[in-house]
């Protein structure tokens, strides 16, 4: 069977006026990524990443600089919007500026939007779930036996969940869980994906302070 890393990307810049970029840690854990990749002989026949600064920038900074396909069904459910949409525009301060409370309110955001009990939001959740399904296709294709493709924490819970067909809800448990260019593996054959790996970050066994979920 022909394989797929699916990486989530480095660490972003939280409660910067520019989140989608990355901070010197994200650049030093794609760095790491990128050499404990190449240490185990594995070489992607076709790279992918979604339209995202933070995810391209992953990419690079992993060493990688072939062609690079672009597809915007690994971009990351836009939390902002979702936010917003449950504060009616305005999001409190402390939601915004304070990691652990902007995660558990994401996280009750995000059931909602699930449960389709969010409203005026610009993406439904059934319009996330058909692109990244979408993306997947595509990236697996016929073509190539080994890809890398550099995305989101969101998108790779989803993408993990329905592959288990697991209930909607697991998607945002295991959002949660992913770890900064953890490396989650799937095998693929035609239009059948298998989660082989989760979330593993081997790159960061003689390296703790790289560590990071967000």
């Amino acid at each position: 069977m022909a394989e797929l890393y699916l990486i989530r990307h480095g660490q972003a810049s939280f409660g910067a006026a520019n989140y989608d970029c990355l901070s010197d840690k994200g650049r030093a854990q794609s760095a790491a990524v990128g050499d404990w990749l190449r240490s185990t002989g594995w070489t992607p026949d076709r790279l992918v990443t979604g339209t995202l600064e933070r995810q391209r920038d992953t990419l690079s900074a992993m060493g990688y600089d072939g062609d690079t396909e672009v597809h915007a069904g690994f971009d990351e459910y836009d939390f902002h919007d979702l936010l917003r949409a449950r504060y009616k525009g305005v999001v409190p301060e402390m939601v915004s500026s304070d990691r652990k409370t902007h995660f558990r309110t994401l996280r009750d955001t995000v059931l909602e939007w699930q449960a389709g009990t969010l409203t005026g939001c610009a993406e439904t959740y059934a319009e996330f779930s058909e692109r990244t399904a979408a993306a997947m296709a595509h990236a697996t294709r016929d073509g190539a036996r080994r890809v890398l493709v550099v995305s989101s924490g969101g998108v790779i819970g989803q993408l993990v969940s329905r592959a288990l067909e697991a209930p909607a809800r697991m998607m945002m448990e295991l959002n949660l869980q992913i770890k900064n260019t953890a490396v989650t593996k799937f095998v693929f054959s035609g239009t059948r994906h298998f989660v082989h790996q989760f979330n593993a970050t081997p790159h960061f066994d003689t390296d703790h302070d790289l560590l990071t979920y967000s």
